[in-house]
């Protein structure tokens, strides 16, 4: 799923590496389904891979309740972050200290991976890092997607399926979705399968 995005964002990095008008050239281009609020939290830069934990209930996640032992590395440790800013709720992290937060996290546990954040459209990186904005108004609604690649010999994960329950264990908790309106696409066998298709709809 982060390749598609990184496929995406593409064209703004290559447009934002000329600041002589080329913002307003790729803004101007823009597909219109980039100009709603489309940030992305992936795991690493593009020329690293994103590591599986093979305990998020211990070392230095210490996930509530877990789904399980395994997990990715980035997922366990912005929930991390992200609970323990929950404890101190009239001190909000800024997206510059959640990502700088996740980086120094996995660093101390000898992850080498560096957590990367992109944007469709310009964000104030100082601004309070919000999962649902203050003015977001109307039922809140997720899609979950975790893929495993189930079967995929020596390709298949371990921690995917667990990262999607236990992010949406703490959006339920934290932020008060519905799971009525959480939409989970894994290829576990239980779950609609996470195709385009389904993606998509």
């Amino acid at each position: 799923m982060g390749r598609f995005f990184k496929k995406i964002f593409s064209g703004v990095r290559e447009a934002l590496s000329d600041k002589d008008g080329a913002r307003n050239e790729f803004e101007d281009k823009k597909p219109d389904a980039l100009r709603n609020e489309i940030r992305m939290i992936s795991g690493c830069e593009d020329s690293q891979t994103s590591a599986d934990v093979s305990n998020v209930s211990g070392s230095g996640f210490s996930l509530p309740d877990p789904a399980g032992r395994a997990g990715g590395a980035c997922t366990s440790t912005l929930l991390s972050v992200l609970y323990a800013d929950e404890q101190v709720p009239e001190d909000d992290l800024s997206f510059t200290q959640v990502l700088n937060a996740m980086r120094v996290n996995l660093a101390e546990q000898g992850f080498t991976q560096i957590p990367q954040l992109t944007s469709s459209n310009p964000i104030d990186v100082n601004a309070d890092f919000d999962l649902v904005p203050a003015n977001a108004t109307g039922t809140r609604r997720a899609v979950m997607i975790g893929i495993n690649y189930v079967g995929d010999d020596p390709g298949e994960l371990r921690g995917c399926h667990n990262d999607v329950l236990n992010m949406k264990k703490y959006i339920m908790h934290v932020h008060g979705f519905e799971e009525d309106n959480i939409t989970i696409l894994m290829d576990d066998g239980e779950h609609d399968s996470p195709t385009k298709e389904n993606i998509l709809e």
